[in-house]
């Protein structure tokens, strides 16, 4: 009998990715290939990048060259480049680095079968085209393998806001939404092999328009699933956060009291000048909305420092608005210029002046994320248990905040959900006990 191919994929980026690299080690295991953790033992090697952060490609071409012993002592391995720097610079990958064997961009790896034929034909295969049909209606259907309690679901991809410093639009293309029918048809898929909870991700999730009644019907109908017990979903805009999805906040018992809203900064002559097109008074008034439907909502945000013309008064701005709004957690960055964006044409601040604001915005972050994770203590939280600790008897998952609690709870497994008291609040998790 021979041996199954082995498929090592090397995930960078968001949860859209994690979901897309799943998607694509299913298309790959039609044709015969298992996954490996392990790029030393893999017959094929795929990285699926990401196109977000400073020096990305250059991240992706150092990987690439750490492959080129393997391909020296196993000449039939194949190496692919997926995801958005390939979308954003397939020939230039196929030039500067020959051993790739094929590229092909986040829409198109539906097509990895016959990119990866082509490639075991001798051919170099390239695909960073925006095809017309639709790549999850051309993929093979999701395996019945038993799943962990929780998942990712991707609804909606691209984006058309062309905010000043990002990429999506030119590397993951127009808006585009799933219909309803075919989302509910996996989730309920999922559920029955195990998941418990479920993200429902995009990169502008909340502009989802396969369904009549947007992001919030779809929300409710996945919420009639039995066995589905919590529901999350990012990442979003604030100008789509329509009546109906505020609504889903407060009447949705299956939809978490958590939500990634990025901002990006304070300062509306910044915000302007990022596209963002809304006003900082715009954010608070949508904050207040959601707050008064859900009033212990934790939030989550996005901040760009060091955007290009940002003063010291705007960035004041920007630590006033964190201040009054309140963060459970962010994610904050320099801003670094990506090619063929609006900002990356105009003039730069300092790294010095980048550095320092960056430190002093992630102080105030961390100051908020750990008073509200001390507020925690006392309280009881419904926990979803997804993995053994490290301590014997100990199992870690995560509150409806997002939380991750550790517990010693013999005889509870993966999957369940329990009530527990929050016990004591560590750096980045909580500790607690069955309630």
């Amino acid at each position: 009998m021979t041996a199954p191919k082995k498929l090592f994929i090397k995930t960078y980026g968001c949860q859209m990715n994690v979901y897309d690299s799943e998607r694509m080690a299913e298309a790959m295991g039609s044709q015969g290939y298992v996954a490996t953790d392990s790029p030393d033992d893999a017959d094929m090697i795929l990285l699926n990048t990401c196109h977000i952060r400073e020096k990305a490609a250059e991240k992706v071409y150092s990987e690439l060259g750490r492959y080129k012993g393997l391909k020296a002592a196993k000449p039939d391995l194949k190496i692919g480049v997926a995801g958005c720097v390939a979308q954003a610079e397939g020939e230039e990958i196929m030039r500067r680095q020959p051993m790739v064997d094929l590229v092909v961009g986040p829409q198109s790896y539906h097509r990895l079968p016959e990119l990866t034929a082509r490639a075991q034909a001798g051919e170099k295969a390239l695909d960073t085209e925006f095809p017309e049909e639709d790549k999850f209606e051309h993929l093979a259907s999701r395996p019945k393998a038993k799943r962990g309690p929780s998942a990712f679901l991707t609804v909606q991809e691209g984006c058309d806001k062309f905010c000043a410093f990002c990429v999506v639009p030119y590397t993951r293309g127009a808006e585009v939404s799933r219909p309803a029918a075919r989302i509910l048809s996996e989730a309920r898929d999922l559920v029955e092999r195990g998941v418990r909870e479920i993200t429902l991700l995009g990169q502008n999730v909340n502009a989802y328009h396969g369904h009549e009644r947007g992001l919030g019907g779809l929300i409710r109908g996945l919420a009639a699933i039995d066995g589905l017990a919590r529901i999350r979903f990012t990442t979003s805009h604030p100008n789509d956060m329509d009546d109906d999805l505020i609504a889903a906040h407060g009447d949705c018992e299956k939809l978490m009291p958590y939500l990634h809203l990025p901002v990006q900064a304070g300062s509306d002559r910044i915000l302007k000048r990022m596209n963002r097109q809304h006003t900082r008074d715009d954010y608070f008034r949508l904050i207040d909305r959601l707050r008064a439907v859900r009033p212990d909502l934790h939030l989550s945000g996005d901040f760009i420092v060091g955007f290009p013309e940002e003063t010291d008064e705007d960035f004041a701005l920007t630590l006033d608005l964190i201040e009054r709004v309140e963060y459970g957690s962010a994610f904050s960055f320099k801003y670094s210029p990506r090619p063929g964006t609006p900002a990356a044409e105009r003039d730069q601040l300092t790294e010095a002046v980048k550095d320092d604001r960056l430190h002093r915005l992630q102080a105030l972050l961390t100051r908020q994320q750990r008073a509200l994770q001390d507020a925690m203590v006392g309280r009881v939280v419904t926990v979803l248990f997804e993995k053994p600790g490290r301590m014997t008897g100990q199992m870690v998952g995560k509150s409806e905040y997002l939380h991750a609690v550790h517990v010693q709870a013999e005889g509870v497994s993966a999957g369940d959900l329990r009530r527990v008291r929050i016990v004591e609040s560590g750096p980045n998790s909580l500790r607690g006990e069955l309630a």
